[in-house]
C-alpha cells in the first residue's frame, strides 16, 4: 500500500465502549442510512467521535466538506464544538479548517466537517464510517458583553502573542 493510502475500514470506530450514566441526553437524528450516533471511544473521554456518512478524496493541500448524516437537538444553554482528531493529524496531516467549529443550540441541520489535507504529496481517502472529528458538548455561561471605556489592570496587560516566552530560541 502506498504511503498515505489506507484501507477504508482502518479508521472505522470499534463497537461502543459505553460512556457511563449521563445527566443530560442530547437527541441525535440520523439523516442518512450511513449515519452513526457519535460515541466515546473510552469511558471518561471528554468528546464523542463523529463519523463520515459520505466518502470523499482530499487531494494534497485541499479541503472538503464531509457530512456526518446527523443533526443534534441541543437544548438552550448547551453548545457543541467540532475538533480535529489527533491521530488523523499526526498520521495523515488531516485537520479541520474552522477548528473549532461551533454548533449553536438552535441549529438543527446536518453536522458537516470541513477537513483539510495538509499533506502536500499524498491524497487522503475518507470512507463512510471513518472517524473524522470529535464532538465536545459545552455548557454556555450566562454572560453578556457591555461597552467599557476602561478595563481593570492585570499583570499581563496587553502583552499577547509570544509574550510568555513560548517558542523563544534558547
Amino acid at each position: 500500500m502506498a504511503r498515505g493510502r489506507r484501507m477504508c475500514a482502518e479508521l472505522v470506530a470499534p463497537g461502543s465502549c459505553g460512556s457511563g450514566a449521563a445527566a443530560l441526553v442530547v437527541p441525535v437524528k440520523l439523516l442518512s442510512p450511513d449515519a452513526r450516533v457519535p460515541e466515546r471511544a473510552y469511558d471518561g473521554d471528554a468528546a464523542f467521535d463523529l463519523y463520515a456518512a459520505e466518502a470523499a478524496t482530499l487531494p494534497p493541500g485541499r479541503r472538503a466538506v464531509i457530512g456526518t448524516g446527523i443533526a443534534l437537538g441541543l437544548p438552550p444553554g448547551l453548545a457543541a464544538l467540532t475538533l480535529p482528531r489527533s491521530g488523523l493529524a499526526a498520521r495523515h496531516g488531516i485537520s479541520i479548517v474552522n477548528s473549532p467549529g461551533l454548533i449553536d443550540p438552535g441549529y438543527r441541520g446536518e453536522l458537516r466537517v470541513i477537513l483539510l489535507n495538509t499533506d502536500l504529496d499524498e491524497p487522503f481517502e475518507v470512507c463512510v464510517g471513518d472517524r473524522i472529528a470529535q464532538l465536545l458538548l459545552l455548557p454556555l455561561a450566562g454572560a453578556s458583553l457591555a461597552r467599557a471605556d476602561e478595563l481593570q489592570d492585570t499583570a499581563r496587560g496587553g502583552r499577547g502573542f509570544g509574550s510568555s516566552g513560548t517558542g523563544e530560541r534558547r
